[in-house]
């Protein structure tokens, strides 16, 4: 159950209701998810977390796809169904294929193994890769 329900657009102070109004201009959209919903609650969460999110996923080296790529893995790591089922839609409308989805989950598989594999058996880090 969760410990706060969303703000809807019509309910927000007008602080709330202007960093729901970046985020809409910024995605191209006329709707706010329940993630920034919820961090309306306490409105410098939710300007500072939207002004990082805006900046980090804003194209620079990493191109958008590959950015969305990689918090998804990382939200599959750690198991937040919010942001997988967010962030497998965000990809998949920046181009990403069921291919590559599937071979992304793999490697998510892949590397959480031997990740565990090595943190288990302590392994010692190779000198030649310092």
């Amino acid at each position: 159950m969760p410990i706060a329900h969303p703000i809807e657009l019509v309910d927000a102070s007008p602080e709330v209701r202007a960093v729901f109004d970046d985020i809409m201009a910024t995605r191209k959209t006329d709707w706010v998810n329940n993630f920034w919903k919820v961090l309306a609650h306490h409105p410098p969460t939710l300007k500072r977390t939207w002004e990082s999110v805006k900046e980090v996923m804003a194209p620079g080296a990493l191109d958008p796809l590959t950015k969305e790529m990689i918090y998804l893995a990382v939200s599959v790591t750690k198991g937040c169904e919010y942001c997988i089922a967010s962030h497998t839609v965000a990809a998949r409308a920046k181009g990403a294929s069921e291919a590559m989805l599937g071979e992304l989950m793999a490697v998510i598989g892949m590397a959480n193994e031997t990740n565990a594999l090595v943190t288990g058996y302590q392994v010692e880090v190779d000198e030649r890769f310092r």
